[in-house]
């Protein structure tokens, strides 16, 4: 098995941490919030407000489920339009009370179906990103598994992104790649090697700013060095002028 393919196994792990599992670990108070106001509350994407050594923030992620039921009730990690309303109320809600914002990110994509289309899927979506753009507070957006197409964009328009080592982040999924160019999904594997997706190589091409070393699917380590580079950034980018972290987010998406 090639390092391509077995990182995109272990991308799509069963076993990995979830997002709530890192919102339960690395913060303290961490308290959900739920609903969009306008329709549901989307299983697909959980966020809340905690503590982070002392400071309050936002915490969004994309969660899938740890079981055959949980990932029912978590329509498998991909969100509906509501989800991603949710998730903006709450960055809203972040910028109105100055809260720094960290998303976990963990999903093949959004959610296709007639009834995420009809509510305004696409909509949903750039919105997230045209408001995450300008958002005045710091934004970490960090990949923990999957992140795939403008399902995982929509939680990634941040000042730093960053990835754990074993995780995949692209436009599309391998299979879908595979059957627009070749007619055949089951090629995933042979697309993956050309889609440049994993950690290492979007690092190398300055997509990504921080690979985090992964030593295991529940090591504590990761819990303590992801704790502690966040509490870092967080400092570092609480520091710039408002004007300055702005600009620095708009340019860094504007050069690729």
């Amino acid at each position: 098995m090639s390092d391509v393919a077995r990182i995109l196994k272990e991308a799509r792990d069963q076993g990995r941490l979830t997002a709530l599992d890192y919102a339960e670990q690395i913060f303290d108070d961490f308290m959900e919030l739920h609903g969009d106001r306008h329709f549901a509350d989307d299983g697909a994407i959980v966020g809340g407000i905690a503590r982070l050594d002392s400071r309050p923030v936002t915490v969004i992620g994309i969660q899938k489920g740890k079981n055959l039921q949980d990932n029912l009730n978590r329509n498998f990690g991909q969100p509906n339009p509501d989800g991603y309303r949710k998730a903006l109320r709450l960055m809203k809600q972040a910028e109105k009370f100055g809260r720094p914002v960290i998303t976990f990110i963990n999903t093949a994509g959004a959610y296709p179906g007639v009834g995420a289309e009809e509510r305004g899927q696409g909509e949903a979506i750039a919105r997230n990103l045209m408001d995450m753009s300008d958002l005045k507070v710091p934004i970490i957006a960090i990949i923990i598994g999957e992140g795939g197409s403008g399902g995982a964009l929509a939680l990634a328009v941040a000042d730093k992104v960053w990835m754990l080592e074993h995780t995949i982040y692209a436009i599309l999924s391998p299979e879908g790649f595979a059957s627009i160019l070749w007619k055949d999904g089951s090629r995933a594997t042979e697309a993956a090697e050309l889609m440049k997706l994993t950690a290492g190589e979007l690092y190398n091409m300055d997509i990504v700013d921080k690979v985090i070393p992964e030593h295991g699917y529940f090591s504590s380590e990761i819990i303590a060095m992801m704790k502690e580079n966040l509490i870092e950034e967080l400092d570092n980018l609480s520091q710039l002028p408002l004007e300055e972290l702005l600009e620095n987010r708009y340019q860094r998406f504007r050069k690729y």
